[in-house]
């Protein structure tokens, strides 16, 4: 379970979270609010990407503040923009890179590479440079790249943003099929349906924390006062 307890963040005398506490144990958890609320931020405390100004962040039990390194072995993060994630110009050499950190041995390396590149039918771009895939190919790269570290949980920040509907979709069916706990940041609504929790972020607080209907519902009111 992932623990926020009273937590406070701050961009210089930008107050961007203010004292939120949640438990985060389901296994699909939405999280919405409109450009400024905090969302994104939320998101990134959730592996120790960043550090609350004030209060804790705690993953099944490890504090952020002095365990963030394991916990970004545990919680796996997806950039909306996957420029930002994918750093090797071959795919493969991209999806060995951190696992050769944890220096792995190179055939749990070459095993997981293989399963994953199947998995999302990538097999024929093993070899291909990472620049020259489609969108929606580079955002099935950039999940992979998380998912060969074997994460617990793995957190999505508005990974459909760039993408057109068909790799909408496509990107869609792969955060659904995925076996870890899932926290996503999302503009796109209609992702969040089957979704177990949607968590609403207003003016830094939580604005509504429930089932999708009841939550977006309550998201809608607050842009149409």
């Amino acid at each position: 379970m992932i623990e926020l307890q009273d937590v406070t963040h701050r961009f210089g005398d930008l107050t961007v979270l203010k004292g939120v506490t949640l438990e985060l144990s389901e296994r699909r958890i939405g999280v919405i609010g409109s450009n400024g609320s905090g969302k994104s931020t939320f998101a990134r405390l959730l592996n120790g990407l960043q550090i609350p100004t004030s209060g804790h962040v705690l993953v099944d039990g490890q504090n952020t503040r002095h365990q963030a390194r394991a916990i970004r072995r545990k919680v796996g993060f997806v950039f909306q923009n996957p420029e930002n994630q994918i750093v090797f110009p071959i795919v493969e050499e991209d999806l060995a890179f951190g696992m050769k950190n944890l220096k792995l041995d190179q055939s749990v390396i070459s095993q997981r590479i293989d399963a994953v590149l199947e998995r999302y039918d990538l097999t024929a771009f093993k070899q291909h440079p990472a620049h020259l895939l489609s969108g929606g190919q580079k955002q099935l790269l950039a999940i992979s790249g998380v998912l060969v570290m074997d994460p617990k949980y793995i957190v999505f920040d508005e990974p459909t943003t760039l993408l057109d509907l068909r790799n909408k979709r496509r990107i869609s069916q792969a955060i659904a099929e995925l076996s870890q706990s899932v926290v996503m940041v999302t503009h796109d609504l209609d992702l969040l349906g089957d979704f177990d929790r949607v968590i609403v972020f207003h003016d830094g607080r939580v604005a509504a924390d429930d089932v999708p209907r009841v939550a977006i519902n309550r998201y809608k009111a607050l842009l149409c006062p």
